[in-house]
């Protein structure tokens, strides 16, 4: 039985039907699923997930599928939370917690959004998705698609890693590499769509990606015994993976299923492209698209985000803080990572290690609190990066 109730505008609260396929309100804002939370409440025990199999559609009263049928899985959610005592211990910290997102099908948390959105437009009677990414989203949603007999159109950054540009393309999407940004990419989509009539799925251009991202909310919760750690570090390009968790926080709240503690959500990116961090720095409640944007980590490589206004409140109204980080510190973190914890981690979650030491430094965070660094994806999908994260050797060096 779904729980779902409408879909509403976060901007000016127009509700809308769910049982009609949508992308943004006629104000341009993203939708956001709703659910009858007090049914939930009155019919569903939270230990009841206890009991299912492993995956995020355990959770499936609080995702928006109406017949599981409909649910096109490739056995996503429920990746470990690893606590990192060595990397703690290097860095000052005592209670350093990672979840590490690269366990999940395609080896990133896209799969999250990807199982929800998909199914979701499965259910809807949806046949050609088309969507820009920064790589990632596309090999994932390629996937998906593929496995639900769904049309995918990708247009990605010709930059974009080269792993994800032949995952789309061996998963059957007409795939398009684009000599820019992935905000020029979105221009082509966008005309596409116009001219061909595809379904947009552009990050919050349709409303249920966030749900599946939602979900690592949930697992952390549940993890912490139904209480939240005190700061949880994401780094922030499109912002759907900070705005599901708070999104998440505001459910389990509601429900009844968690206390009073709030995380503190920390939005991490990138010195080359930094738009949240200067509109949070600046006291704005939007951001200003980033001219120039330059990153080695392409996941946070966005110069304006739909969803800014979401990801600004969500820090905000946690006591959190949006921070940048130097790229020269993104490659000595993921080195850091992998030496004291042995994990490869994608260059998106060595962010995170930087941000955490600079915020220990500055005293925002203290060396006792629970903290949790949100890992996107696994690092295998980077070769080249992990080729310059190499300590250099000495030729002469003997094993």
């Amino acid at each position: 039985m779904s729980y779902l109730s409408f879909i509403e505008c976060a901007k000016c609260g127009e509700k809308y039907s769910s049982k009609i396929p949508l992308n943004l309100c006629h104000c341009g804002g993203p939708l956001l699923a709703r659910y009858d939370l007090k049914a939930i409440k009155e019919k569903v025990d939270k230990s009841i997930f206890k009991t299912r199999n492993k995956g995020l559609w355990r959770f499936k009263e609080l995702l928006p599928i109406e017949e599981e049928k409909n649910i096109v899985s490739l056995g996503e959610g429920d990746t470990p939370i690893i606590q990192a005592k060595k990397l703690g211990k290097v860095i000052g910290l005592e209670n350093l917690y990672i979840k590490d997102e690269g366990l999940n099908p395609t080896g990133t948390f896209k799969a999250r959004g990807a199982t929800v959105g998909v199914s979701k437009a499965k259910e809807l009677g949806i046949k050609t998705i088309a969507m820009p990414t920064a790589g990632n989203a596309g090999g994932s949603w390629a996937a998906y698609a593929a496995k639900a007999d769904i049309e995918l159109i990708v247009a990605m950054p010709q930059d974009a890693p080269e792993i994800a540009q032949k995952e789309a393309f061996i998963c059957g999407a007409k795939t398009y590499l684009v000599n820019g940004l992935i905000s020029d990419a979105g221009k082509i989509i966008a005309d596409g769509v116009k001219r061909h009539g595809w379904f947009d799925a552009a990050t919050l251009k349709e409303p249920y990606r966030i749900e599946g991202k939602k979900t690592m909310g949930i697992e952390i919760a549940e993890y912490f015994n139904w209480e939240f750690p005190d700061v949880i570090l994401y780094p922030t390009g499109g912002g759907v993976g900070i705005i599901g968790i708070w999104k998440a926080f505001q459910e389990l709240k509601e429900l009844g299923w968690i206390g009073d503690k709030i995380p503190k959500l920390v939005a991490v990116q990138s010195e080359g492209c930094n738009p949240i961090v200067k509109a949070y720095e600046e006291g704005k409640e939007v951001s200003e698209f980033c001219t120039n944007a330059s990153s080695i980590v392409g996941g946070i490589r966005v110069p304006k985000a739909i969803g800014d206004f979401l990801v600004l409140k969500a820090v905000r109204e946690s006591n959190g803080t949006a921070v940048e980080v130097k790229e020269t510190d993104i490659l000595e973190s993921l080195n850091l990572i992998a030496r004291t914890e042995g994990l490869l981690i994608c260059p998106e979650g060595a962010t995170l290690v930087a941000a955490v030491i600079k915020l220990l430094k500055s005293g925002f965070i203290n060396k006792g609190e629970k903290i949790v660094l949100l890992n996107t994806g696994t690092g295998i999908k980077y070769t080249s990066l992990i080729e310059a994260a190499l300590p250099v050797l000495n030729i002469g060096d003997k094993i």
